[in-house]
């Protein structure tokens, strides 16, 4: 078994941390050791509160901004972080780029102390470039493409993000697709999994109306507000839209639905509990994600596991995800239009998303495990570690 040095993030809350713990657990249950290095200040609760044992040890790095979407570290931090790799000794290293100064000085890194280096790449992106969200994300791949081709590997989540980078320079042997997964025994539907008094607790929050559910976060990039107005543009009947999630949009887009009909939207709030995020998908006859740019968004694998029929549109690898049967695709342009024409639809035809939604499920279980993420991670280390072993 091989000992991973883990970099990654542990906060704030977004895909990155989500991935990063899941798959560092699923390696220590394998057996392998993981040592996880991150952004964070000494002292802080953070800090204090996730130690881990000496046999997995966690390292922090210090920071001075540090939020979803970028990391500014200390002028100290690539100091502290090469002291770490020393004392730690991997085997490999592996990188879930944070967005951060160091991620370009990695590669520099490794190479001085002859470990094997990989990235995992999954900043959002539309490749279409359709408005000026995509256009922001795809300076970002431009601006890291040079970078990347000096890794050893690169995960990306799809093949359409492998072809965005390949078009940018990076070399087709440098890129491994391995898709996000899921735990389809936690992300089940209901009866499949036994979370009945959370059911029970979720359902007398929701009411008796039917769910169609958003779940992530409420910001630019995520397009809520068009999801919002074509709801206010149909009749709901017996429906209601609940908004789960946090963001910076959230204040804004909240007092607006206020002219909505009473009871037509329900805003949730963060939910951090996972068994009442799987209960709320569960209750759930609907997910949508109507977002500009996109990676390969964990809660969409969840909701298809659970067996929600899926909305998504074709931003990153999310229609690629759902497309032949496995959930409906939109554009990215004209969302509000598109949702106008086809919530009445799924409103309507509660046998069409029952379909879509076992269809959803079986997709998950063909090609969205999290057991088969980690056999490709494991297929990838060995192969990294045997050229290294042959060439030292």
């Amino acid at each position: 078994m091989s000992h991973i040095a883990w970099l990654g993030k542990k906060t704030p809350f977004c895909g990155n941390v989500t991935y990063g713990l899941n798959t560092t657990e699923a390696l220590r249950q394998r057996g392998h050791q993981t040592s996880f290095i991150h952004f964070d200040n000494a002292g802080s609760p953070s800090n204090s509160e996730n130690a881990l044992e000496a046999t997995d040890p966690e390292v922090s790095l210090p920071y001075l901004v540090k939020s979803q979407v970028y990391t500014i570290p200390s002028p100290g931090a690539q100091r502290e972080l090469r002291e770490s790799f020393e004392r730690l000794q991997p085997d490999l290293v592996h990188a879930s780029l944070t967005l951060s100064p160091l991620d370009f000085r990695l590669p520099e890194l490794c190479e001085q102390l002859n470990v094997p280096l990989v990235a995992t790449f999954h900043p959002p992106f539309d490749s279409g470039m359709r408005h000026l969200t995509a256009g922001t994300q795809q300076l970002t791949y431009q601006l890291y493409a040079p970078a990347l081709a000096r890794y050893d590997k690169v995960v990306v989540f799809s093949e359409l993000q492998a072809e965005v980078l390949t078009r940018l320079g990076v070399s087709e042997q440098k890129l491994a697709v391995i898709p996000n997964g899921v735990d389809p025994e936690c992300w089940a539907p209901a009866g499949l999994q036994c979370t009945n008094s959370i059911q029970q607790q979720v359902r007398q929050r929701l009411g008796e109306k039917r769910v169609f559910l958003y779940m992530g976060r409420i910001a630019a990039e995520k397009n809520v507000e068009a999801l919002l107005k074509a709801w206010r543009l149909i009749d709901t009947k017996d429906c209601q839209l609940v908004i789960v999630g946090d963001g910076p949009l959230r204040s804004t887009l909240q007092n607006n639905s206020a002219t909505t009909e009473e009871g037509d939207v329900l805003w949730w709030g963060y939910e951090s509990d996972l068994d009442t995020k799987v209960a709320l998908l569960q209750c759930a006859e609907v997910f949508l994600l109507p977002s500009l740019v996109e990676g390969l968004s964990l809660a969409l694998l969840e909701a298809m596991a659970t067996g929600t029929a899926c909305v998504a549109t074709d931003a990153g690898a999310d229609g690629e995800v759902i497309d032949g049967g496995a959930g409906i695709v939109l554009s990215t342009q004209g969302v509000s239009t598109q949702l106008r024409t086809l919530l009445p639809v799924l409103r309507d035809q509660p046998v069409l998303t029952a379909e879509l939604g076992r269809r959803a499920r079986e997709r998950v279980l063909e090609r969205y495990t999290l057991t088969r993420n980690i056999d490709a991670l494991e297929t990838l280390y060995g192969e990294l570690l045997n050229a290294t072993r042959l060439a030292a």
